[in-house]
């Protein structure tokens, strides 16, 4: 069975973007790598209601939309737990749920973590820049469709209510935690920094500052003194490379960061602790260890 079907934003929510696998090796052109932050949380939603895994989904960040369905609809929102509400009705989180044509989509209190992540079985009809659907936020009106505002509509053409995807919640659904522990390998500059600023980065945690969003988290903690300060020819930066700043403070650059920097980058965060720094938030706090 099959339907063409709208999404309306009755509310948009703090921060809710259309995102799939990004615009990985682009860089070299400065185009951010982009995409959807928790890229496990992204794919199991998609596994859940039938999708491919590099369908679009909705990345929420830390309040959700109100959003009416025009017709009948396969959903399933995966990472951090929400109150979700259909018709007022309190539903599930990682599991698929069917929805009747004029249902209303509700987002109650978030749980814990910060960024959820909802799939809707079908193929969005989303304008693309460079094969994805991913915002840009140099060129916003090359992806006019993926920034939610109170208002947008966004139409999904075929979507599938056949099909569904079933997976071990003991197994994949993540435990958040407002303290974490991330690994990381030391940056090009390692070397380069003092012994005094290596030990205030592994020996304490670090405030996650209000200064955060998908460009990247600026730490509260300061890690050097004013000698040790200096900044350097703008290099190549990634998804997890975290900076120390001329004030001393580190940045956890994310997928919408620029591609170069000009700070020392002491440290870069593996790729399997992504998913987790994804899910951190103003206030959170975090600790690094060597991989």
């Amino acid at each position: 069975m099959a339907n063409d079907l709208t999404l309306t934003f009755l509310q948009a929510g703090l921060q809710t973007t259309l995102q799939d696998k990004g615009r990985a090796g682009l860089q070299y052109l400065g185009v951010p790598v982009g995409g959807a932050l928790d890229i496990t949380s992204a794919a199991m939603a998609n596994h859940l209601v039938g999708n491919e895994k590099n369908v679009p989904v909705l990345e929420i960040t830390m309040t959700g939309p109100e959003i009416l369905f025009d017709s009948d609809a396969l959903i399933a929102l995966t990472g951090a737990p929400f109150e979700l509400y259909c018709d007022d009705k309190l539903v599930e989180n990682n599991t698929a749920i069917y929805l009747k044509s004029g249902s209303i989509l509700k987002f109650g209190k978030l749980k814990s973590g910060c960024r959820a992540y909802l799939a809707v079985a079908g193929e969005w009809n989303a304008k693309k820049w460079k094969d994805s659907v991913s915002p840009l936020l140099q060129v916003p009106e090359a992806t006019p469709d993926s920034i939610i505002k109170k208002g947008t509509k966004l139409k999904i053409n075929s979507a599938f209510l056949n099909k569904t995807g079933s997976w071990d919640k003991n197994k994949h659904t993540p435990i958040l935690s407002n303290r974490v522990r991330l690994r990381v390998k030391p940056g090009p500059e390692f070397d380069s920094i003092s012994r005094i600023a290596i030990a205030k980065f592994f020996g304490q945690g670090h405030e996650i500052s209000k200064d955060a969003n998908r460009m990247g988290y600026r730490l509260t903690t300061n890690l050097t003194n004013p000698e040790d300060r200096s900044e350097m020819i703008s290099s190549g930066i990634i998804p997890g490379t975290i900076q120390i700043t001329g004030s001393g403070q580190p940045i956890i650059l994310l997928k919408d960061a620029q591609t170069t920097g000009g700070y020392p980058r002491i440290a870069n965060i593996i790729n399997e602790d992504l998913d987790q720094l994804a899910q951190l938030k103003p206030g959170d706090e975090v600790w690094f260890s060597i991989a």
